[in-house]
């Protein structure tokens, strides 16, 4: 028998309860961690009572637990919320508790609707409500084929994400018929960056590469494309292609980078989420505050439709997917999502939409 650590010992915060329908869904938050994890916490508990008080003929009550941004905090926290009679599960936001929710919600046949940017804790019932870069790979590369950038040379980060985009970046780029004539992987320090970048303008300059894939942000894409240019890059000759993490003022002010490509999503949803955000309690919303109010509405949207039944595989990776904040989404049978992202060009450091994002998955080519 394993014994528990003091933190695991621990009850969780008892929590509070928002709306007072019949159909429970609980959301998990790291209300006491430290930092910013904490205040991301208050901002999702205040969206999920946005999305309540803008439905409120719904027949939904939310059970708000404290994970404390543990997987020790987020066992008992889910434990709590099941045995309130929680027929769902929105949230953790961090990995690790996804995979300990998981842990106790799935043997639970309870489905689980996490906010983690981490594909590999998605599986069959644990759907990723994030931003993933699946979705970004998928966009702004069957775009830049469109237009007929499709011979590339890419930079990636040696870490998960970075292989997280390769795999996706293959299947694209072969589904596009398109091809990759240098990938680098770069170690985060500036001697490996400016190592990786010099050996990519080398091949750039043989003539055979239209497109440059960087998908980092902040400091480094810009580092990056200095060096590149120091190297003899053109930035005229060649269209730079990004991830939705070049909206970005860092990125967006580099001259080098000027006119280059990045999905993400139309921000007409989230300013205007954000205003009433304001309105209703007085800050500015963190960014990601807006995946809790979108697991809110379609959880409210699938209970008045189908009830707590509602709560399947089955409608939960209906292909037509669904609608938020933040435009379409759906989910897939292995749990990570899919969503239609805008494509934008930066011009005189704004983002600019060049590609609106598509209306159904099918015209997304998923």
């Amino acid at each position: 028998m394993e014994v528990p650590t003091i933190q695991e010992a621990l009850p969780p915060v008892a929590g509070e309860v928002l709306g007072t329908g019949t159909v429970k869904v609980a959301m998990l938050l790291p209300l006491s961690a430290t930092g910013n994890a904490s205040q991301l916490a208050r901002d999702m508990r205040n969206a999920a009572d946005l999305a309540l008080r803008e439905f409120p003929n719904s027949n939904l009550q939310i059970l708000i637990k404290d994970d404390r941004g543990t997987p020790d905090g987020a066992r008992p926290a889910t434990s709590a919320a099941l045995a309130e009679g929680a027929q769902m599960i929105l949230g953790p936001v961090f990995a690790q508790a996804v995979v300990a929710t998981a842990s106790v919600a799935k043997p639970a046949a309870i489905p689980v609707i996490a906010f983690s940017t981490d594909s590999t804790t998605a599986s069959k019932g644990v759907y990723l409500m994030s931003f993933l870069p699946q979705s970004d790979v998928d966009r702004i590369v069957t775009y830049a084929a469109s237009q007929g950038r499709q011979s590339l040379a890419v930079l990636l980060p040696a870490n998960a994400y970075g292989t997280v985009v390769e795999a996706t970046l293959q299947r694209v780029v072969s589904n596009t018929g398109g091809r990759i004539q240098v990938i680098e992987r770069y170690n985060l320090d500036r001697a490996s960056m400016q190592e990786k970048a010099t050996a990519v303008a080398a091949v750039v300059k043989q003539g055979t590469v239209n497109a440059i894939f960087i998908p980092d942000g902040g400091d480094a894409a810009p580092f990056l494309a200095q060096i590149l240019a120091a190297n003899g890059v053109d930035p005229a000759a060649i269209k730079y292609l990004g991830s939705g993490q070049w909206n970005d003022p860092r990125v967006l002010a580099e001259s080098n980078l000027a006119g280059g490509w990045f999905p993400g999503p139309d921000m007409t949803g989230f300013q205007a989420f954000a205003a009433r955000f304001k309105a209703a309690y007085g800050n500015d919303p963190l960014r990601n505050a807006s995946l809790a109010y979108d697991a809110v509405s379609l959880a409210i949207g699938v209970t008045t439709r189908f009830g707590a039944e509602g709560f399947t595989d089955k409608v939960l990776t209906n292909p037509s997917g669904f609608v938020g904040v933040d435009g379409a989404f759906r989910f897939t049978a292995t749990g990570t999502s899919q969503r239609a992202l805008a494509v934008f060009q930066i011009e005189r450091g704004v983002p600019m939409i060049i590609s609106p994002p598509p209306t159904t998955f099918s015209q997304a080519g998923f």
